[in-house]
Parts: C-alpha cells; structure tokens; sequence
C-alpha cells in the first residue's frame, strides 16, 4: 500500500512542478505571498522593493502592484526610516495621473501630474484650427515620442503653511506659457489664469508647415463624399 502510495505521488511531482505559477516568490510574516515571478520571468501581483543607501542618495522602499513586469496603480514610496514621502500611480508602467510628494513630516511638498502613453497605441487626437476658417477645429492626430508626458497642472507647497506657492501647467510635455507659472497672491494667480492658452507644440508646428497654402486637405475621420 505504501508503495503504491509512493509511486502515485512520484508520478504526479512532473505535473505539480508544471502547474507551479510562480519561478520565485516571497513570503510575509502573516503568510502573503509577494515579490512574485511568473514562469516568463515577469513580476506580477504585489511587490515590496528596497533599495539601500548608495554615494550619498537615500535608499528608500516602495510597494505596489505589477502587471507582466509593469508598475500598476497606486505606489507607495518610504524612506528607510519608514515615513510616507511619496504616493506615486502608474500605467502601462510609466507615471499616470496625480503624484504626490511629502516631507518626513508628512506635510506635502508638490503635486504632479502625469500622462502615460500606450506603448502599443502612441497616438492623440487634439483640436486645432483650421486655417480656411478660423472659426472652426479640426481634429489631428499626433505621435508621442516619450513613454510618459508632463499633462496638467503641478502645484508647489509651502509645507508649513499648506499654501500653493507655485502652479506649473502643461499639455501633452509642452510648458503652458500662458498658464505656465505663477507665485504669490490669489490675485496674482487669477491674473495668470486670465491670459490666453497658447497652442501646443504639435499645433504650432502644423501651422507653420501649411501657412501659406490656399487649401488645406486634412483627414477628420469622417466618410462619404
């Protein structure tokens, strides 16, 4: 019987072994399992990170989830001491959406703000005017050559009073002028905020490649005659 025993477990071990998920893995204290790597060898799942003190850079720690070994969602960034200094979210494994950053104290320090690009799609549409008729946009689509882009509006902090001492803004990595900084008084902000948008880089550069033309073709996506 024992034999018998032995000899179905022996031959199930190739299967076990096959249907395993994971090539490497870690184990908390309360019995979690982290710091997963599948059989592709990518990271998935939740992940615990250190790195050490080196040449005078602090080491910190992060934990957060990856998807086939990409950074995914909320991160959140300690020092080695253990307080919060960063809540970082990502996409596609690049930054994506509002990135906080603090003071050991707690006190938040900016804001930032992220756009990542689809590696597999890396294409927008924007609005931009059509040079026969001032009056109406079209759409253009244009590529992005960077995995991640400046999108929105960063807020700098005073940490101790809590007051926005800075905004910068951007669109599609392209500094906003119009928005672009601005420091001091709510008045001094309105005042900024009152000037007009400037057009993007990608718009601007569309321009001056068709000014001058007595017609432009461009492509809205629209079908028919």
């Amino acid at each position: 019987m024992g034999n018998k025993i032995l000899y179905t477990f022996l031959f199930l071990l190739p299967f076990m072994a096959g249907a395993q998920p994971w090539q490497s893995f870690e184990i908390t204290v309360n019995g979690d399992t982290i710091n997963r790597v599948d059989q592709g060898k990518l990271k998935q799942g939740p992940w615990v990170i250190r790195v050490e003190s080196l040449r005078g850079e602090p080491g910190f720690e992060e934990e957060g989830y990856f998807s086939d070994d990409k950074k995914e969602g909320a991160w959140r960034k300690y020092n080695l001491q253990g307080d919060l200094i960063a809540v970082e979210n990502f996409r596609w494994g690049n930054r994506d959406g509002k990135q906080q950053y603090f003071t050991m104290m707690g006190e938040l320090l900016r804001e930032e703000s992220w756009k990542s690009v689809n590696p597999e799609n890396p294409y927008d549409t924007i609005d931009v005017p059509d040079l026969n008729n001032p009056m109406v946009t079209v759409s253009k689509v244009i590529k992005h050559e960077t995995s991640e882009l400046r999108h929105g509006t960063w807020k700098f902090y005073d940490p101790t009073s809590g007051m926005i001492i800075k905004t910068e803004n951007y669109l599609f990595g392209q500094k906003d002028k119009g928005l672009g900084s601005s420091t001091g008084s709510t008045d001094d902000l309105s005042a900024e905020q009152a000037k007009p948008t400037p057009k993007p880089k990608a718009v601007e550069d569309w321009e001056k490649k068709n000014s001058g033309k007595k017609k432009i073709v461009v492509r809205d996506g629209r079908t028919g005659g």
